[in-house]
């Protein structure tokens, strides 16, 4: 995988009460992905960019929401979303990160 694909698969952590409490407990890390990466790449992107040994990877299509604004309606964008598992003792430290 080139170095300009490695940077445009993870888009940024997404971080919520329950994924940081994901992360704590059972050591999955959340990300927005590009809506065309693929399991492979996002391993390989997080190994790379962050120095962990990655045991799984789920990807998800999150739908966007329909919402309305006064009489007219809109639809939020469509992304993808991919929980990573590390190896046992691995972590990500996000600080010093900048998007």
């Amino acid at each position: 995988m080139n170095k300009n694909r490695l940077y445009k698969v993870l888009l940024s952590p997404h971080i919520s009460e329950k994924t940081a409490l994901a992360a704590e407990l059972s050591e999955r890390h959340t990300f927005k992905v590009a809506t065309d990466a693929s399991k492979f790449e996002v391993r390989r992107a997080v190994e790379q960019l962050f120095d962990v040994q990655v045991t799984s990877v789920q990807i998800q299509n999150v739908k966007g929401k329909v919402k309305r604004f006064g009489a007219t309606t809109g639809k939020r964008s469509d992304w993808k979303k991919a929980i990573v598992r590390l190896a046992d003792g691995q972590d990500i430290d996000y600080t010093g990160i900048e998007g």
